[in-house]
């Protein structure tokens, strides 16, 4: 279900008739259509004349660059959520002709992809995306994304916003490049002969040039503070009373202002007057919501009668209907209303409620009631407002009503304490979650006891399956504490209470079981109950879910060792996440953060990163995730892999605090993999410290939980020579044994490379080439491991040589000297990139794979397909070997690369 749209949104203001023409503004901003220009910033205070400079701009657009196209979306609060941001700026481009798909999701690279292939046609033309009162916007994942736009939109897409205060985008760096187009309160200020022309043509008062100059001096051309005189001195028709009036505006602003407001509401009727005050509480006014607030039937004819009379009222679409109170003037009626009527402001909220929500308004009808503190019916809105929430993917607003609610309030509801607990789920606070879904369940009981407490609660789907629900969560708190059975327990309790048709119930029901069999180690059942949960997640018709689960049951083919099927995974499911040409980024970064790491595996290291910039660009900016920490891991692994400890070090320390307890079991601790990086790098105090923080001994029994780290135990025991060297073989013994037992043959080839050292460092070669002889005979695909091998670093490359060396081998001996003369092979190599390139700066692998894809008759969009990369990542690719073959078309790079012989 795509996000709802509020056409009133898209509205450009239109230009008032009493407008003042200020031409030097209006050329200022045309400079948003150089081709060069990335952001126009129109930025002042409140009360500037933002908003109307730019209606002044429209209104001539047309003559003056009739290439130009302008889509609008005026920003409110809830603007902060940003999928419902997203929809509104997706349709605003569809208004002037962007053809951009509905996004379901909050898919920066599809939006950019889409709005790429849109702007080719016609060519030269150029589009304005105008993003009005963007000072609202508090949330850092929309700055991301807006900065995102910003560095990705095509040429001929440019932004423009209006705003109080200077966003926290990368001002400096356009500005540097000469991208940016400002437009301050400086340029803003009315000059002397503009004031003139506002008070005496606009206005139509008698003033003097003195008087004008007087007034403009003391507002400081502030054009809300000349508006406010103008509308008090039209009250005074004696010139005796004008010049006293301007002689005694003075002061500070704020008594000014306060002083001015006073006069304008004082010259108002009494009818217009009480209009003016009980409508105050709206950021949005059409005639039928000033109706239920007023109690009159004279809404419609009264709006347009006060924009008439140019009273601070503006206009939200082009049918006169929906309006808003200018900012200072709406405040100023709200501190008047609340000091003479301090008991209306929650009941007029309350109406206000009412008639969004008749009206299906949920977001709005939530906020009143908010407004209004009556937080009994604000809880039983967003009860009734969350299914389509969560289907939106609104996560930010749905934590935020919840948050917002008084404790008394969750606690009765079921639904709204289950999905309480949730989101203290996802911040990492247990205890917090647990205590919620003790709350859901206490609340049910309580329904089951007395129907009038029941009947207060929203009659939805999510209360239906409640108990189901709370089961699930459950589970997923089980599953973060390491409690295998209390997972599966908890799992098999929501599927037992799940109906057929309850099909996400049943896919996190048995994903979860899926994900306790693997914890336990029991790889076998691990895939085959994961298997039922994609099943259901796919009838449910999730397929953002159903390809997230694709990384886990990678994972899982990973532990037992068959990396190809973990990669063919990855590749089928980056292509159902593109074939529609409406890739879901959350996965998708994911799944190019899979194929990273087993590239890495490979050896592929230019492959590998080429897969993390893309991830880079696509990870999810919406909500946390418990996959986001990964991209820092792999990072750190390919860093590791070329030699650069501290790097690799610093990016698991960046992404550590990213990693939430919840769904997934915590296999590969970052610690350990710290760890890892400190006895490779010769760090063994830092690698010891934390084998003690952890308390790990060669007597501890087998636990696939707790597996990772006993390796990276043996690692650091071989490394710093103690204990015994039989201790460690018999550690790795059991853990041999135990991965054997549940055909976890990933974990099976470790353990015997790490016996394969613990013999060679003791000096039995025979020993050591027979343990790792066997392994690679025995293992399902010895050619899927690269990095197993050269990761261990000095010590393995020793046994390898000495591997290579042997003469008149045994069965298993001949093996291993076969491999190990493979990898010593690919060791001693001093590129990967074929010698007959006299380049300066060599292809990567994967920069050939597109070069070659470029030499066909495949288009854009179809190589990307092919590579399952997005359209934006094609670019960045194409544009580097552009650069390393100094051509600037793809014809002239194919001729360019056969003459180079990479063709």
């Amino acid at each position: 279900m795509s996000t709802p749209v509020l056409a009133t949104k898209l509205f450009a203001p239109a230009r008032r008739r009493q407008l003042v023409a200020r031409p030097r503004l209006v050329a200022l901003v045309d400079e948003t259509l150089d081709p060069h220009q990335r952001l126009t910033l129109v930025s002042a205070p409140a009360g500037f004349g933002k908003t109307t400079l730019l209606a002044d701009w429209l209104a001539g657009l047309d003559q003056r660059r009739p290439e130009a196209r302008v889509g609008w979306v005026s920003l409110d609060d809830g603007d902060n959520d940003l999928t419902r941001l997203l929809a509104h700026v997706i349709a605003a481009l569809g208004s002037v002709g962007l053809d951009v798909a509905p996004q379901t999701s909050t898919d920066l690279a599809a939006l950019v992809n889409d709005v790429t292939r849109a702007v080719e046609d016609p060519p030269g033309q150029q589009w304005v995306l105008v993003l009005d009162d963007y000072h609202v916007i508090a949330a850092a994942e929309v700055h991301e994304a807006v900065g995102f736009l910003l560095d990705h939109l095509p040429d001929q897409v440019h932004l423009l916003m209006t705003t109080r205060s200077d966003p926290p985008l990368p001002l400096a760096r356009l500005r540097t490049r000469g991208q940016l187009t400002e437009v301050r309160a400086a340029d803003l200020r009315f000059t002397p002969d503009e004031a003139e022309q506002f008070f005496t043509r606009a206005m139509g008062l008698d003033l003097t040039t003195d008087d004008v100059h007087a007034l403009e001096q003391r507002t400081e051309g502030w054009a809300a503070g000349l508006q406010l005189a103008a509308l008090s001195l039209r009250g005074l028709p004696q010139r005796g009373e004008v010049a006293r009036f301007i002689d005694a505006f003075t002061g500070s602003n704020r008594f000014v202002i306060d002083y001015l407001v006073d006069e304008v509401l004082a010259q108002q009727t009494d009818s217009v007057h009480d209009f003016l005050l009980r409508t105050a509480v709206l950021d949005k006014l059409t005639g039928a919501l000033c109706d239920a607030l007023t109690g009159r039937t004279d809404g419609g004819r009264t709006l347009a009668a006060l924009e008439g009379s140019n009273l601070f009222l503006v206009p939200l679409d082009d049918q006169r209907t929906w309006y808003r109170y200018h900012h200072l003037f709406a405040d100023v009626l709200r501190v008047r209303l609340l000091a003479q009527h301090p008991d209306q402001p929650r009941q007029l909220h309350r109406r206000a409620s009412d008639w969004y929500s008749a009206h299906c308004y949920a977001e709005d009808a939530v906020r009143h009631a908010f407004e209004a503190e009556d937080f009994e019916r604000a809880g039983y809105l967003v009860e009734q407002a969350i299914p389509t929430v969560r289907r939106n993917r609104q996560d930010v607003l749905m934590l935020t009503w919840l948050s917002a609610l008084p404790d008394p309030v969750r606690r009765r509801s079921p639904v709204l304490s289950a999905f309480s607990g949730w989101s203290l789920l996802m911040t990492g606070d247990l205890d917090g979650a647990d205590a919620r879904l003790d709350d859901a369940e206490a609340a049910l009981e309580a329904g089951a006891r007395d129907q009038a407490i029941r009947a207060a609660w929203a009659d939805t789907e999510d209360l239906r399956t409640a108990p189901a629900t709370i089961a699930v969560f459950r589970a997923a708190l089980a599953q973060a504490r390491r409690d295998v059975p209390g997972t599966v327990r908890h799992a098999r309790s929501a599927l037992d209470q799940a109906g057929p048709d309850d099909h996400f119930i049943r896919g996190a029901g048995f994903g979860l079981l899926g994900l306790a069999a693997w914890a336990a180690g029991d790889v076998r059942e691990g895939l085959s109950t994961f298997g039922q949960a994609v099943r259901a997640l796919h009838a449910a018709g999730n397929l953002v879910d159903e390809l997230d689960t694709t990384v886990v049951l990678a994972d899982m083919w990973v532990t037992a060792g068959r990396p190809s099927r973990a990669r063919r995974l990855h590749e089928q499911a980056l292509q159902s996440a593109t074939s529609n040409g409406e890739p879901y980024p959350r996965a998708t970064a994911d799944l190019h953060v899979g194929l990273a790491e087993l590239d890495r595996e490979l050896g592929e290291l230019a492959d590998a990163e080429d897969h993390l910039e893309t991830a880079r660009v696509l990870r999810e900016r919406s909500s946390i995730t418990e996959n986001r920490y990964r991209w820092y891991v792999v990072s750190a692994q390919v860093r590791a892999a070329v030699g650069d400890y501290a790097s690799a070090v610093r990016l698991l320390d960046e992404g550590e605090p990213l990693y939430r307890r919840g769904f997934y079991p915590e296999l590969r601790p970052i610690a350990a993999t710290r760890a890892r990086f400190h006895i490779v790098d010769g760090s063994l105090e830092a690698a010891t410290a934390w084998a003690d923080d952890r308390g790990l001994t060669v007597d501890d029994e087998p636990d696939y939980l707790h597996e990772y780290e006993h390796l990276t135990l043996v690692r650091l025991l071989l490394a710093s020579g103690r204990p015994e060297l039989s201790s460690v073989l018999t550690l790795l013994e059991r853990l041999h044994t135990a991965a054997v037992d549940a055909a976890r043959d990933g974990s099976v080839l470790e353990i015997r490379v790490l016996q394969a050292l613990a013999h060679h460092g003791s000096g039995d070669l025979p020993a050591a080439l027979a343990v790792l002889g066997r392994a690679l005979a025995e293992a399902p695909e010895p050619d899927s491991y690269v990095r197993l091998y050269l990761d261990e670093g000095e010590p393995m490359l020793a046994l390898l040589r000495d591997a290579a060396a042997v003469r008149e081998p045994d069965e298993y001996g001949e093996v291993a000297r076969t491999y190990a003369r493979k990898l010593l092979d690919r060791v001693d190599a001093p590129s990967s990139v074929p010698t007959q390139q006299p380049l300066v700066d060599p292809l990567s692998q994967r920069e050939l794979e597109v070069l070659r894809l470029l030499d066909s008759e495949l288009t854009g969009p179809e190589i990307a397909r092919r590579l399952y990369v997005s359209v934006n990542t094609l670019r960045t690719h194409t544009k580097r070997i552009f650069t390393k073959l100094d051509v600037n078309t793809r014809t002239a790079a194919v001729r360019r690369a056969r003459e180079h012989g990479l063709l």
